[in-house]
């Protein structure tokens, strides 16, 4: 398998060098090019990077143990002295002058970023096809989506491009894709990772995830990158190993089974594949229970009033005066404010913006964004008590198969499974589980909050149970 461990161990038993794996990945990239996946592609500093590998190697002073893999980064994570662009004409050509948190970390730890990964623009869709350097392809079935935002980063993993990507997931952006590509997503709690650096869509959804293929590795990769960060104050100093609790059965772990996520939505074959799984999942040793978040109808048009409004004032810093784009048409500072965003936001996110703008308008605010902050409230009260006689919730992650590629979609048929989670600030993850014809049928688990490591390990005994074929 293509992971970090089989990665780790070939590097180890000198089966392979670090300049060894970037070349083939890079040779990968190459030759997958038509997925899209990638906006930009660092050859010469993962060259570079590869050979300072190897010479650590040789002297037995490694920085950790994925020091010398390949990795990838969504682009809208900062990386010093290379082009972040967020997939917008907008931010086309700005170079960041710093490096993300999250990102520091990894290569801190010595793994070697090949390149910055496509994406819905500014992360605003469910299909990786608003991107301004065009639509990623589903390596799966390229003339299918490969889920959004992340797309880029799903596919490079799914590709066998690399063994880790980053992601960023505001709704769903992460396990949506990593659904529809059939490989691990996984998003921990609202603030076990940092998130400067992270080009802000809804600051107070936003978190930083990771495309595996298995479930040990995203425990891995959390370890590295988790922790307390001065520079973000919604960090939590509460670090751990999250590989800790991986090899434990099911057995005597409970399951609990939102009702409200098996209705009409969800296609009647995903039905079936993630009902054969609860069975399976029970005959070796799980307990499974029905549980109800009778807030659920409510979640996501809770999220479109939350996030569009935190959208638009975060989107509001690029106005062509500063920094990025700025339009060559203007005659005077208004003319360039509406002339730089008219020409350089996508259609998506002029949408997004106008109705942020809206709900945070006097006439709206009490009515539309307070109430979906108190719905927010009650949504995360719907998983407290459920949480306190389960472990973990089971449903599906997506409700039906990838669309064709520009097939009309909305988010809130994509994302109505994910969006709970991300509104609750709860530890999350998808892993294959079942195929219905050629589409992969994601498998969600939510753990509480701060919880990642019994989520883990619950994931790992599930993955080790089903035993997916790709």
């Amino acid at each position: 398998m293509y992971n970090l461990e089989s990665l780790k161990s070939q590097l180890n038993q000198n089966a392979s060098t670090s300049v060894q794996l970037i070349d083939s990945s890079l040779q990968k990239l190459e030759e997958n090019k038509d997925l899209n996946a990638f906006i930009s592609v660092l050859t010469d500093e993962a060259k570079a990077q590869a050979l300072e590998s190897d010479n650590r190697r040789q002297k037995a002073a490694l920085h950790s143990e994925i020091d010398g893999i390949p990795i990838a980064i969504k682009d809208n994570l900062c990386l010093q002295c290379s082009k972040t662009t967020a997939a917008s004409k907008m931010l086309e050509n700005f170079v960041s002058p710093y490096t993300a948190t999250a990102v520091q970390k990894l290569k801190d730890a010595g793994a070697i970023i090949i390149g910055k990964t496509n994406m819905d623009e500014f992360a605003m869709g469910v299909s990786s096809g608003s991107s301004y350097f065009g639509p990623v392809k589903n390596p799966l079935d390229t003339s299918k989506d490969p889920g959004g935002s992340s797309g880029g980063s799903a596919v490079a993993v799914a590709a066998k491009i690399v063994p880790l990507a980053l992601g960023s997931d505001t709704c769903g952006s992460v396990r949506q894709p990593a659904a529809q590509t059939g490989i691990v997503g996984f998003k921990p709690s609202y603030g076990r990772v940092s998130r400067y650096g992270l080009i802000a869509l809804a600051s107070s959804l936003d978190q930083i995830g990771f495309f595996t293929h298995t479930v040990r590795d995203a425990a891995t990769a959390l370890s590295i990158v988790a922790g307390l960060d001065p520079k973000d104050n919604t960090t939590i100093d509460a670090k751990s190993d999250f590989s800790e609790k991986l090899g434990e059965s099911l057995e005597g772990k409970k399951i609990g089974v939102p009702k409200e996520y098996f209705g009409k939505e969800l296609d009647p074959q995903f039905k079936t594949q993630i009902e054969a799984t609860i069975d399976l999942l029970q005959k070796n040793g799980a307990t499974i229970q029905e549980v109800s978040l009778p807030h659920f109808s409510y979640a996501m048009p809770c999220y479109q009033v939350i996030s569009t409004a935190e959208a638009s004032s975060n989107l509001s810093r690029y106005d062509g005066v500063r920094y990025t784009y700025r339009s060559s048409e203007a005659k005077n500072l208004n003319d360039l404010y509406s002339k730089t965003r008219g020409e350089a936001f996508g259609e998506g996110v002029k949408h997004r913006i106008l109705l942020g703008s809206y709900v945070l308008g006097a006439d709206a605010f009490e009515n539309y964004f307070i109430q979906a902050q108190k719905m927010r409230t009650l949504i995360s009260e719907d998983f407290d008590k459920a949480f306190e006689t389960c472990d973990v919730l089971l449903n599906a992650t997506t409700p039906k198969a990838p669309l064709a590629i520009g097939e009309s979609s909305s988010f809130t048929e994509s994302d109505i499974y994910t969006v709970s989670a991300s509104l609750a600030g709860l530890p999350a993850i998808s892993i294959p589980c079942a195929k219905v014809g050629n589409s992969p049928v994601g498998l969600h688990l939510t753990g509480n909050y701060l919880q990642e490591a019994e989520l883990l390990s619950i994931a790992s005994a599930c993955e080790s149970i089903i035993q997916y074929q790709a």
